[in-house]
């Protein structure tokens, strides 16, 4: 009984295999072409994604340089702001130099016993004032000839430089 029981437990499974073999094969079949059909449509959507790829790309790159743009107009704008400061303070620099320079040089020339431009401008004021008291006193007197004198000479190179005679 036990060999019946065996041979039918074949049988039944012979005959069970058939419709099972079918089904995987039909099961098969399927995963192939659905396989066919997702490459068949990545290639026909590909050029598209790969558009749309494109076009983000674009758009990345846009805003990648216009921050760039920016952060250079920034950095310019503060360049410039350095520049400006460094020439204020340079140009400051050449001002206390030129006073420095300047004043050693007045005492130098007051050493060596050179009149200043404040001795040579009080000089000239009171030359003025002179002359006009010359004016007054003559006119006082009614002698006009030594301002005349005094007028005629001024134009004339002082006496013993070079009058031409030797």
């Amino acid at each position: 009984m036990a060999k019946s029981a065996q041979k039918s437990g074949t049988a039944k499974t012979q005959a069970a295999d058939p419709p099972l073999g079918d089904a995987v094969r039909d099961s098969a079949q399927q995963i192939w072409q659905a396989g066919l059909g997702a490459f068949h449509r990545a290639q026909a959507e590909g050029s598209k994604a790969f558009e749309v790829l494109v076009n983000e790309g674009v758009a990345m790159q846009r805003k990648t340089q216009s921050a760039a743009q920016a952060k250079l107009a920034e950095a310019s704008s503060r360049a410039s702001e350095l520049a400006a400061e460094v020439s204020s303070k340079a140009s400051g620099q050449w001002g206390k130099l030129e006073s420095i320079f300047e004043d050693r040089v007045a005492r130098a020339m007051h050493k060596l016993g050179m009149p200043s431009a404040q001795d040579l401008n009080a000089l000239a004021a009171r030359l003025d004032e002179l002359s006009r008291a010359v004016q007054a006193l003559s006119a006082r007197t009614g002698r006009s000839a030594p301002a005349k004198k005094v007028a005629a000479r001024r134009g004339a190179p002082p006496r013993g430089t070079g009058s031409g005679r030797v």
